[in-house]
Formats: structure tokens, C-alpha cells, sequence
């Protein structure tokens, strides 16, 4: 005890003990009134693919869940082209208070940097990781009509005939899981970039290309209406949708692997708070029936993180990425 305060009578101890307990309590309220509710008005949920695909279609999925929560609107902003990079790009410059938020993949956030000599954003220190929300596999699909009927059939096709087929690509875990497709089975397929999968697969349709691996939500509705025949699936477990399609290294490309996922950032520099709540906000967004429904109908599954956790694992991907397409030989743009 204080020298001084020790002399005291009782009670003038008492009522110093008071003041300081009130200031206190009058300091945790101004400190409790200075952090801001949220939300309270809009949030925009920036995708960097087109509408439809299946960022997009989980996107619109969360929101819908967050804007039932909150009673806030959620806005889709769908910023198409650059491979992500025009969607990154705006979030990152935007204000950081959690109104802006980039609902994206490992496209922007693991790929790119190794594909392109310079970005115009840093997927480090221009964002906060907020949490995963999911991942997925792909489907090497080519249109009904073509006479290839298994992926081994597709693949003696190509080795017969160099450079003759192409596949599109609208996404880098697209392009990634084409360039993969090539290495592993030693052919030469050109590859044709999209701003999209989903027009991709328009040109897939009209025959303007010869096949894509994409994610199941834009391919599998495809199959499923006798358009697009699915000859493999890209990751070492079978699609729930398409059971009776064998796993690309099932069909003979040992060591195929090639999924993707879905993450939430928000500008570097958002207040830790908000990012909590959002992160809260995501997570619960992922358990919600438009969310299930995403994740059935795409093959995919719910995945969730903290912010310190997505960062870890973004760095793990990005440094994955990074292997493969240096042993795929593509040289950044």
C-alpha cells in the first residue's frame, strides 16, 4: 500500500477508491463509444470473376446469409479480367473499414505473383486475411460431340497430334490445372485464356476450343444436361456429383492434383475489430442453407479459418503455386 494513502482515515481512502473505480468505468465507456457498430450500411463483396461463376455464386450465397443477419444489404460488385487482378486491385486501394471486402481464390492470392512479373497489388501487405470460406475440385470436361470418350483416348489424340488441341482457361487454377495436365502427360496443348470459366465454356460449346478443366458449379450443370461429356476429376478424391467419374490420376496421370479455394480480405489496415466480425459473420455465412446448397451443387465443401490461420495457409499455397509453375516452364507475363 502507498505510504500516503495508508495514513488516510478510512474514509477519505473509500472515496478515492471511488473516484478511481468511476473514472475508470467513465474511460472504458468513452473507449467502448469509440468503436464503431458493424455494419451499418452496405457491404460490397468485390469478386474478381464474372457472374456465374462459382466465386460469384458463393459470394451472392454469403451475402444473402450476412444481409439476413444484419438486416445490411449486401452489394456484388463483379470485376471480371486481369486474372483477378482488377478486383484485387480495387479492394486494396480501398478504404479500410470493412465495407469493401474481395471475396476471391488462390488465384489472386497464391498464382498470381509467380505468373506475372508485376502486379498491381500485394497479396500480403495490401490486405488482412479475414477467414477460407471453402474448397474445391475441377472437372477436365470436352464438349458431347467430340470423339473422346476417357482421358486416355483424349491424351493419345494429343501426343499424335502436337499443338492441335487447345484448352481454355478463365481462372489460373484453370490455366494451372491445364499446364499440370500437359506436364504430367508429356503433350502440347495450346492454351487459350478467358476473362471467366463461364465463357470458356461458352467457346467449349461452339467448338472454338477442344476442352477445359473447371470448377465443378460452371462444368458440371453442363454435363449434367448431355453438353460437356466430364472425362476426369482433378483432385485424388471423386466428385460426390459425378461418382462414376474417375479422378484424372485414375485415369492414368499419376501424381494429378489440382483444387482450389475460396477466401475472404479486406484492406490492409482494417481495425481488428471489424475484421472479427466479419470473420464471425463469414463463418456462420458458410453454415447457412444458400451457402449448403453453394457447396452441394458445386462439389466443394465449407472451409473456415481465423485470420492468422488463412495467412499461414496462404503463404503454404503460394509457395505450392510457385512449384508448379516453374516446373510447368511458364514464364511470368
Amino acid at each position: 500500500m502507498n505510504p500516503f494513502t495508508s495514513l488516510m482515515n478510512p474514509g477519505r481512502r473509500h472515496a478515492m477508491a471511488a473516484a478511481v473505480l468511476a473514472l475508470g468505468a467513465l474511460h472504458g465507456t468513452a473507449a467502448q463509444a469509440q468503436v464503431p457498430a458493424y455494419p451499418t450500411k452496405a457491404i460490397t463483396f468485390v469478386v474478381p470473376f464474372a457472374a456465374g461463376s462459382a466465386t460469384d455464386q458463393l459470394a451472392r450465397a454469403l451475402g444473402q446469409s450476412i444481409t439476413n443477419d444484419t438486416k445490411q444489404p449486401v452489394v456484388i460488385d463483379n470485376k471480371a479480367g486481369a486474372s483477378g487482378m482488377i478486383a484485387a486491385s480495387a479492394v486494396a486501394k480501398s478504404a479500410a473499414d470493412g465495407y469493401s471486402v474481395l471475396i476471391t481464390t488462390n488465384t489472386t492470392h497464391a498464382a498470381n505473383e509467380h505468373l506475372y512479373k508485376k502486379l498491381s497489388y500485394d497479396p500480403v501487405k495490401d490486405f488482412a486475411p479475414v477467414t477460407g470460406l471453402g474448397k474445391g475440385g475441377q472437372v477436365l470436361v470436352v464438349n458431347a460431340s467430340a470423339p473422346y470418350k476417357n482421358v486416355g483416348e483424349l491424351l493419345a489424340f494429343a501426343k499424335k497430334n502436337p499443338g492441335k488441341l487447345s484448352f481454355g482457361s478463365g481462372s489460373s487454377s484453370s490455366r494451372m490445372a491445364g499446364e499440370m495436365l500437359k506436364q504430367l502427360a508429356a503433350v502440347d496443348i495450346l492454351h487459350v485464356p478467358y476473362k471467366s470459366n463461364p465463357l470458356a465454356i461458352t467457346d467449349l460449346l461452339g467448338g472454338q476450343i477442344d476442352l477445359m478443366i473447371t470448377d465443378t458449379s460452371t462444368g458440371v450443370p453442363q454435363v449434367k444436361a448431355g453438353k460437356l461429356r466430364a472425362l476426369g476429376y482433378s483432385t485424388q478424391k471423386r466428385s460426390t456429383q459425378l461418382p462414376d467419374v474417375p479422378t484424372i490420376d485414375e485415369a492414368g496421370v499419376k501424381g494429378y492434383d489440382m483444387g482450389y479455394w475460396f477466401a475472404a480480405y479486406v484492406p490492409a489496415g482494417t481495425p481488428a475489430l471489424v475484421v472479427t466480425r466479419l470473420n464471425e459473420l463469414l463463418t456462420a455465412a458458410t453454415k447457412s442453407a444458400a451457402a449448403k446448397s453453394f457447396f452441394e451443387n458445386a462439389g466443394s465443401e465449407a472451409w473456415t479459418t481465423s485470420p492468422d490461420e488463412l495467412a499461414k495457409f496462404q503463404a503454404t499455397e503460394t509457395q505450392k503455386w510457385g512449384k508448379v509453375i516453374k516446373a510447368a516452364g511458364i514464364e511470368a507475363e
